[in-house]
């Protein structure tokens, strides 16, 4: 069992560090297509961002192994592959519950992060980032790294989710980490600036909190930011640099 256990979570690890090499990998390169020069003289910061996303992977690959084996072997979780287990509605249903609740999870210890103790321990690797690029998205100190690798395997205990939907909300939870810190805009104007750009959260505006540190918390919606008055709005910066 300890052994299976072990394959299990170390698969995981090797999973979330090509998921990370590659989605990172692919927003770098279009970063130097779409803004040439934008990383430049960033390599010794690059090179300790991957430094610290590899040693994330490990974290975040560990408990995933063992949430797998235990569904896989012991029937842990509410993780189901019958589709027609549930009334269509609730497939996307159950992904947007995950990112409601992923979203309010990282908002509040994203705040406590920024507490100066927190800080100075353990955030602080991930704002040594200046300016972040598309390979900081994972770039934490192990205590950070710890508080997002539960959040996934905790919460296929409390919601009934299709496999295929799982894999979709970590499809999103990689995307948005990425471009919300490659340091430009790749959504339009139009969206960025419309009524359903107003509750997203794009890199224009993460790109504010690492500019200013006590804004602009959330993960995938500004739903919490807005409610605690966390909310400065957009990047000037970025906001200059979006596609029409």
């Amino acid at each position: 069992m300890w052994a299976a256990i072990a394959i299990s979570a170390l698969a995981m690890t090797v999973i979330v560090a090509v998921r990370y090499l590659l989605s990172s990998g692919l927003f770098a390169y279009a970063t130097s297509r779409v803004r040439p020069g934008l990383y430049d003289r960033l390599g010794p910061q690059i090179r300790s961002e991957i430094g610290w996303s590899l040693a994330s992977a490990a974290i975040y690959g560990v408990p995933a192994g063992i949430v797998a084996w235990g569904w896989q072997a012991r029937g842990w979780t509410l993780i189901y592959t019958d589709i027609a287990a549930y009334p269509p509605w609730y497939a996307p249903l159950s992904v947007l519950l995950c990112l409601l609740a992923h979203d309010c999870w990282f908002y509040w210890t994203h705040r406590l992060m920024h507490r100066p103790s927190w800080f100075r321990v353990a955030h602080a690797v991930h704002h040594a980032s200046r300016p972040p690029t598309a390979w900081t998205a994972m770039s934490f100190h192990p205590i950070e790294a710890l508080t997002g690798a539960v959040v996934i395997p905790a919460l296929v205990f409390l919601i009934p989710i299709h496999v295929a939907m799982l894999g979709l909300v970590l499809a999103i939870m990689t995307v948005m980490g990425v471009t919300n810190h490659m340091g430009w805009e790749m959504f339009p104007r139009r969206l960025v600036h419309s009524r359903l750009g107003d509750w997203l959260i794009t890199a224009s505006h993460h790109e504010r909190h690492h500019e200013e540190y006590q804004c602009n918390y959330g993960l995938y919606f500004r739903i919490w930011d807005r409610i605690c008055g966390t909310d400065r709005g957009l990047s000037v910066k970025l906001d200059r640099r979006v596609a029409a």
